[in-house]
């Protein structure tokens, strides 16, 4: 059998490609927290999660003094088995954002190197359901860009063939909000989707407020209006709106994700790979969201959400924010308005090591 006989961590800073902002913070830098495995056999799998601009020194450390020392002379391929004893070995720190950034990035490794070993893509050997996902745009949504902007930004995805839109809300007039929102819709036409994002920067009596505002507009989905915490709070906003309600890049648990699916407090799932501690939970919580017959369109991390996606029934879209191109020689390949999962064995993601490597802080 195949063992790992060795265990890195790096952290990498990398620049964010545009001025991003919402209701509640700025997208300040994204710390990269690459894993990589190594196996006698000759493979290396490489993992990574990632902070938007703090904690990471504190995943590196409980990493290497840690994770790490646990996987060596381990088998690779007992994946389930590995994700539970570095789970359980961090009892006292979970359920919580550090453990999970770094349970990703050794799962993602893992999960990697399952991939090479069968000679297949992963969005193959995680589910294969399709290749070809609807994409919609983030970028060009953002809370600081004027009106005019969200218009421009909204046009040209449906010029591209595109299948929605996201536009940032939480101004503080819900005036300002609709007017935003209202001039997309006038742009776009009617069919056309439009999501909208909070930040879980509302009360509970706002988010109702807001909600009522937003259904003229005809809205896709209204995602994180409140605190992630608060599950009551979403079941009565939810029985209170037509628009449906999607939450999860704030999760750290499979539990969390049960709690509001099986209180009907979440139209839509978003979980993120490395938030919910790596590819062996994500898969858990789009099953579990298939049996209460409710969509996955996760967070962020486009560059390997896609074969994920792609890899069950229930995927609905990836998100379109690229955040790896600096440290990577491919970007996903776009086709029709439709993110394409990589067909290469691995989960394929063609890093730039020399890239990495100049953006090395540890």
């Amino acid at each position: 059998m195949p063992v790992i006989n060795s265990a890195e961590v790096i952290l990498a800073d990398l620049e964010v490609e545009t001025v991003r902002t919402d209701a509640t913070q700025s997208f300040v830098k994204q710390e990269t927290i690459l894993v990589r495995l190594s196996t006698d056999d000759g493979l290396i799998g490489t993992g990574y999660s990632y902070t938007i601009g703090t904690g990471g020194p504190a995943v590196v450390s409980l990493l290497q003094e840690s994770l790490l020392p646990l996987l060596i002379g381990e088998d690779p391929r007992c994946v389930e088995a590995l994700w539970r004893r570095l789970h359980d070995s961090t009892h006292a720190t979970t359920v919580g954002a550090i453990t999970s950034l770094a349970l990703a990035a050794v799962d993602t490794a893992l999960w990697d190197l399952r991939c090479l070993a069968a000679g297949q893509p992963l969005w193959c050997l995680a589910g294969g359901y399709r290749q070809a996902i609807p994409l919609y745009d983030t970028e060009g949504g953002w809370l600081h860009l004027a009106t005019d902007e969200l218009v421009a930004g909204a046009s040209a995805s449906q010029r591209a063939g595109w299948h929605g839109v996201k536009i940032k809300v939480g101004k503080p007039s819900v005036t300002e909000d609709l007017a935003r929102l209202q001039a997309v819709r006038d742009a776009v036409g009617a069919e056309f989707p439009i999501m909208v994002d909070a930040n879980q920067s509302m009360t509970g009596a706002e988010a109702v407020r807001r909600a009522a505002a937003y259904e003229a507009v005809g809205l896709g989905w209204f995602e994180e209006p409140l605190p992630a915490d608060d599950v009551s709070g979403h079941v009565r906003l939810a029985a209170s709106t037509s628009i449906p309600v999607a939450v999860g890049e704030s999760l750290y648990s499979i539990g969390q994700f049960r709690d509001y699916l099986q209180r009907d407090a979440a139209h839509v799932v978003q979980p993120d790979v490395a938030r919910i501690g790596g590819i062996t939970p994500w898969l858990k919580v789009a099953h579990l969201a298939e049996a209460h017959h409710v969509d996955v369109c996760p967070h962020f991390l486009m560059e390997l959400h896609v074969s994920l996606v792609a890899a069950v029934p229930n995927g609905r879209y990836v998100e379109h924010i690229p955040q790896l191109r600096a440290i990577t020689t491919e970007e996903v390949e776009i086709v029709d308005g439709h993110a394409l999962a990589p067909d290469r064995p691995g989960i394929g993601i063609a890093w730039d090591w020399d890239a990495i490597d100049d953006r090395r802080t540890r």
